[in-house]
């Protein structure tokens, strides 16, 4: 079973090839000029994305050493995301379907995050706890199997990555902010400076309390030395991510211990913060959990992941029509 992904969802186009399982190909380009604006823009993404998907696809396939004839199925991010952005990718694999005359497989973006762990060794082993946290989602996933999900804990306004994205446009840290808050908070130290958090009750999250302490506190600081942020920038950032992380693993240490649980995965684009993935991997030794943490290239979009997702519903027969449409706001 040979099969073409297309993720479209965000601010990357990408293209990959899988082949029985085997994921022989993964191309991505992302798109520069949202640096420009401090964050994406929805239409020129989807214009970006029309530009990409055509030599990314011939990529894909070249790297894969096949051609479009070879193909049995054509798989494509249905959502979440921009619609601007998932029209292009759903209407290119149609079209492509269509004119090969094979089937489609739509995919469920934050699915596809999940599965990411199955592309390479070591893959956890049915029932595990995944972490998905991004731009967009903050979820804690019970994977009874590839394709039985189930979403125990979730934020209850913004997501985690929202919070990074959020203190880097107010440290005037350039876009994409997230990468350089990681690599700032290397060099500082976390317990420095104090942060609120919110409880939330059961599993579920909220960084929406954090993000408003972190303004005041800029606000107060700064009111009395202008030049606080820059003397102190490191100590910030690392006492922020110290913050954001601690929350993050605390409901994931609950969520374990309730579900009785000890394969732990983490997912989605703040995956790559290393801080995160160090700590997750620390709190994994004290309590004896088996770790899996993605390679950087499967964190953040890529075609990949929504590679083995349709791999694992090609087995199963799970197929859809070409009168399928995106849906930008795709529930589970």
């Amino acid at each position: 079973m040979t099969i073409l992904a297309i993720e479209s969802s965000c601010d990357d186009s990408s293209a990959a090839v899988i082949i029985d399982g085997k994921l022989h190909s993964n191309i991505v380009a992302s798109q520069a000029i949202h640096q420009k604006w401090g964050g994406v823009v929805p239409e020129l993404a989807s214009r970006a994305h029309q530009q990409h998907i055509v030599p990314v696809v011939a990529e894909a396939l070249a790297t894969a050493k096949i051609t479009k004839s070879d193909l049995n199925a054509i798989a494509f991010t249905r959502g979440p995301g921009l619609l601007g952005s998932l029209l292009v990718g759903t209407s290119f694999a149609k079209a492509l379907a269509l004119g090969l005359n094979i089937p489609l497989i739509d995919v469920h973006h934050m699915q596809a995050h999940v599965l990411a762990h199955f592309i390479d060794e070591p893959k956890p082993q049915f029932p595990f706890l995944c972490l998905t946290v991004s731009g967009g989602h903050t979820q804690i996933v019970f994977v009874r199997s590839a394709l039985d999900m189930e979403i125990i804990g979730e934020t209850q306004d913004d997501a985690v990555g929202e919070a990074f994205d959020k203190t880097a446009k107010l440290l005037n840290l350039p876009y994409p902010g997230g990468p350089l808050i990681d690599k700032y908070a290397k060099e500082g130290n976390p317990l420095r400076f104090e942060f609120p958090t919110v409880e939330m009750q059961g599993l579920n999250y909220s960084f929406s309390g954090i993000k408003t302490a972190f303004l005041y506190f800029l606000q107060k600081e700064t009111a009395k030395n202008p030049n606080f942020v820059e003397e102190n920038i490191k100590d910030i950032c690392a006492s922020m991510q110290h913050t954001l992380i601690k929350i993050l693993l605390q409901k994931l240490k609950k969520a374990a211990k309730q579900y009785k649980i000890k394969d732990i995965a983490i997912a989605g684009g703040v995956s790559a913060n290393s801080g995160l993935r160090a700590e997750l991997q620390k709190l994994g030794d004290e309590l004896v959990w088996n770790v899996y943490i993605p390679q950087f290239q499967y964190c953040t979009d890529n075609a990949g992941m929504i590679a083995m997702a349709a791999h694992f519903k090609a087995e199963k027969g799970e197929f859809c029509g070409q009168d399928v449409s995106p849906m930008p706001r795709m529930e589970w």
